[in-house]
């Protein structure tokens, strides 16, 4: 199972997109807010028992100083997958990109692009894939999709194209 966790109820329209894509794939997951400043002994609780409740991958997305995944990650080995978002508090989301991205070396948070919370989906379900030949296929699968999807737009393109 996937944990998608993030700062704020705010931040649920961009993590949703983590949701849609491991739904898409078959994949379990449970989503929370939890935030490192306002419920820090929710995420130290959250962080040190995900495992012992079954979380593979954490996903976790924050705004503005963005601390909750990198918090995450100090207190778990499991792999974190942090989402910066650009919020209502952020400099066109630098702080949190930066935030997440720069962690010490020991505490390593994989970072995707800003309000990349897809991309984080699909990371953790690649993660899980290593170990899960049916999740693997059904990955394949979808890179297969994305594939006729960039086909069938140049099929477009050409249609339009006057020779």
């Amino acid at each position: 199972m996937i944990g998608i966790i993030m700062g704020s109820l705010s931040d649920q329209p961009v993590m949703q997109e983590a949701a849609k894509v491991l739904k898409e794939l078959g994949v379990a997951f449970e989503m929370q807010v939890v935030s490192a400043h306002r419920t820090p002994e929710l995420m130290l609780t959250y962080a040190k028992n995900a495992r012992e409740r079954g979380i593979k991958v954490i996903i976790a997305g924050a705004g503005g100083a963005a601390h909750l995944p990198g918090m995450v990650a100090s207190l778990t080995s499991l792999p974190v997958i942090g989402v910066p978002i650009l919020s209502s508090n952020s400099i066109d989301g630098w702080d949190s990109v930066l935030s997440i991205l720069q962690m010490p070396g020991g505490v390593p948070v994989a970072t995707v692009a800003l309000n990349g919370a897809k991309n984080a989906g699909i990371l953790a379900a690649q993660i899980l894939g290593t170990s899960d030949e049916i999740l693997a296929i059904r990955l394949d699968e979808y890179k297969e999709e994305l594939k006729t999807k960039v086909t069938e737009m140049n099929q477009e393109l050409s249609n339009l194209s006057i020779l």
